[in-house]
């Protein structure tokens, strides 16, 4: 198969995978730690297995890791800092694995997620920290061989900036992504235009927009979509909810839904999609009928 970058240029839609975290939780896994379902990777391999396997079935190109919460940082709040890169080498081989017993060609991404929690950007750590811990998770995922970085769910400028480097440290193609308001703004308050800008001297492979209500992400795509000539990717959140101010209960959107609104995502250029918390296979393999769908 060619490599992500040669993927990436060809001008067909990559189709992501959907929801890994709800997807654990709605088949009975408790993610009230706040490692969240990093140890699913030790605890319920087979059951992790089968999610990713169902989404290559669904047509996903792109397979992420579960490691969005196997840094040392979110692992030492439950005692197990010393079982990151374990945890690490885990996921990425339980993806592989799904995608070796699925028969089909698909890439596999390592998540690079907040330090702290996702929809809180005051709780971004200091600039060393930042640098050092994802340098950290970048090397690790490095050594075990994705074919991606996906930085995602960055919700400050500055941690993303961190992130960003470590990622183009490793020599690996990469993405970064944004969750954002209902407003079209970082949870931080800061303009994509300017995020974009802030990136360009490392310069990601693609950027996007991820863990935002689906049916709001829009708003926040056309301003990436504005403010850059790299290619865009789109996964939205389905009925997620938050604290967050400006951030509103987005009802569930089902399967035949969501894919028109993937529809519209596409048209406004965005050429990865998928989904992000509460979507399922069932949401990424209505997205197949989106080529059907532009041809009318």
């Amino acid at each position: 198969m060619p490599d992500f970058l040669e993927r990436l240029s060809d001008p067909l839609p990559i189709l992501m995978d959907g929801a890994t975290g709800t997807e654990l939780e709605r088949r009975g896994m408790n993610t009230s730690s706040a490692a969240w379902t990093a140890l699913a990777s030790f605890d319920t391999p087979s059951l992790l297995q089968s999610i990713h396997r169902e989404y290559l079935e669904a047509g996903a190109e792109i397979i992420t890791a579960n490691t969005f919460r196997s840094q040392r940082r979110a692992l030492g709040k439950v005692g197990k800092a010393d079982d990151a890169e374990r945890l690490t080498l885990a996921a990425v081989d339980i993806a592989r694995k799904a995608v070796l017993e699925s028969g089909q060609s698909a890439f596999v991404a390592g998540s690079m997620a907040p330090l702290e929690d996702c929809y809180s950007p005051e709780l971004v750590p200091p600039d060393a920290q930042l640098i050092r811990e994802h340098s950290q998770m970048a090397a690790s995922l490095a050594a075990v061989d994705v074919d991606l970085l996906l930085v995602e769910t960055m919700n400050t400028v500055r941690e993303a900036l961190a992130a960003a480097k470590a990622a183009k440290s490793t020599g690996l193609p990469f993405g970064v992504s944004f969750v954002c308001r209902n407003d079209g703004r970082l949870l931080s308050g800061e303009s994509i235009t300017y995020a974009v800008a802030a990136l360009e001297t490392f310069e990601p492979d693609f950027l996007s927009i991820n863990c935002t209500p689906a049916q709001s992400l829009g708003l926040a795509l056309a301003e990436l979509s504005d403010s850059t000539k790299k290619p865009t990717a789109a996964y939205g959140n389905n009925g997620h909810s938050d604290d967050f101010a400006d951030w509103e209960e987005n009802e569930e959107v089902g399967p035949g839904d969501y894919a028109k609104l993937v529809n519209s995502w596409q048209r406004q250029g965005a050429s990865i999609l998928g989904g992000c918390c509460g979507t399922t296979p069932d949401h990424i393999a209505a997205m197949q009928l989106i080529d059907e769908v532009m041809e009318h």
